[in-house]
């Protein structure tokens, strides 16, 4: 199973248990709703910074291969103009 697909596991269960915990919990209706709204807001607020930090680990993976890839490729190019000139 992939951390990402965990990760969205774990808050889905921790916000669902949050949920039915303020739902069976004696207040007013009014009070209620205003608590499920906050707990709504925090744990989207907690999903947003954990996707956008999986996209700028991503991105940072990303730029690391290209640039691992772009020196490789000018390692080989280079090595076929020094085969060119030694064999000359």
């Amino acid at each position: 199973m992939s951390a990402g697909k965990m990760l969205v596991g774990i808050l889905a269960g921790a916000a669902a248990g949050a949920a039915l915990g303020i739902l069976f919990a004696p207040d007013k209706g009014t009070e209620t709703r205003r608590k499920i709204a906050e707990k709504s807001d925090e744990y989207a607020g907690q999903v947003k910074e954990k996707f956008n930090g999986m996209v700028d680990n991503l991105s940072k993976k990303m730029d690391d291969v290209k640039s691992r890839a772009n020196d490789m490729a000018n390692k080989a190019k280079s090595n076929v103009e020094d085969m060119k000139t030694s064999s000359m």
